[in-house]
């Protein structure tokens, strides 16, 4: 279990993390969502004492981070695929974390073959691709077997089979009972993998809920019909005091109202259905509604558009897509992401 108790850090005049406050519970795969410069990061890093907290406090399995003997066995973490001496095999790189940690040489073994990596043990990390890479962070959080595990942007850089593969690892680590966090910009892959969602918005929580809950409270839910007897329908919908919207291509929308209850309706009357089928917006719909006004940067689809504010100090503006910078906090301070 992670617990942070009103966690809080700044830089300067710059607040990347806001009073944060939450818990990351066993058995179950949380995801955590923000845009960028939310302190995602920086969260994580004050997760794991690579940064200390200007205010709060963060608890693994009761202590901090730095009264943990051993810490690979407690928590496992992939941060940032890239921290590993490039000079060193695949091997001796995990054989070097397991000899800090006290974790028997044969662990080794076991994870370059959970990964995948097996054949390229041997090899220098640093004629890595991104995905073996990542493959090898990931052996590295797992080396310990620890109770716990963190992955930022887990999927970057693998192919299909290896995002297939990840994805199964998370759900079985939290079937298992241990405690999975995970950040991602992959909205699609965030909504196969999560059960729980923690979202910020430039340093604030703005979420801890369900995945199912998030969707709903966010998004519109509604049920689309449509059917050859349209005025019909219209007529039998709006004398049972039902609205509608009328939507394209013959299409009627229905907020409020089960299929069940629309499609008995329906059928008492005896009107004929084409489509009876329940609308909910998908998690990146959700997620764009609620941190619409956590955006730090936003950026013009008009390549014509000009710029509506000043950039950062230091900061040229962008040329050519028409960027247009919110300051929100602060200064774009990447230790906020």
């Amino acid at each position: 279990m992670i617990e942070l108790e009103g966690l809080t850090k700044r830089y300067g005049e710059k607040t990347a993390v806001n009073h944060l406050t939450f818990t990351v519970q066993p058995g179950i795969v949380t995801g955590f969502l923000g845009p960028n410069g939310a302190g995602k990061s920086t969260t994580m890093r004050m997760m794991l004492g690579l940064d200390n907290p200007t205010a709060g406090t963060v608890r693994i399995d009761g202590k901090h981070y730095a009264q943990l003997k051993d810490p690979l066995r407690y928590i496992g973490a992939l941060l940032d695929a890239k921290a590993m001496h490039g000079g060193r095999s695949a091997y001796n790189h995990l054989l070097c974390l397991a000899q800090s940690n006290g974790i028997p040489k044969g662990r080794v073994t076991e994870v370059l073959d959970t990964v995948g990596l097996t054949a390229v043990s041997r090899k220098k990390a640093k004629g890595f691709s991104l995905g073996m890479g990542q493959r090898l962070g990931i052996a590295g959080a797992l080396l310990g077997d620890p109770r716990i595990l963190m992955f930022d942007e887990p999927v970057n850089g693998l192919d299909p089979e290896g995002i297939h593969w990840i994805r199964n690892l998370m759900k079985s680590l939290a079937a298992a009972g241990r405690t999975v966090f995970v950040s991602s910009h992959l909205m699609s892959e965030m909504a196969l993998t999560a059960d729980h969602l923690v979202v910020i918005g430039q340093g604030r929580l703005l979420a801890d809920t369900s995945m199912a809950d998030f969707i709903r409270q966010n998004s519109r839910s509604y049920v689309r019909l449509r059917s050859p007897q349209r005025e019909r329908l219209l007529d039998v919908l709006h004398t049972a005091g039902i609205t509608v919207v009328e939507a394209g291509n013959g299409t009627l929308e229905v907020d409020g109202h089960s299929p069940e209850e629309l499609g008995e309706l329906a059928a008492g009357h005896q009107l004929v259905l084409h489509e009876l089928s329940p609308q909910q917006a998908s998690l990146e719909e959700a997620f764009m509604q609620l941190t619409a006004e956590s955006v730090e940067y936003h950026a013009h689809s008009d390549p014509t558009a000009p710029p509506t504010a000043a950039a950062p100090p230091g900061q040229q503006p962008q040329q050519g897509w028409g960027a247009s910078w919110q300051q929100g906090n602060g200064s774009n301070d990447e230790r906020g992401a």
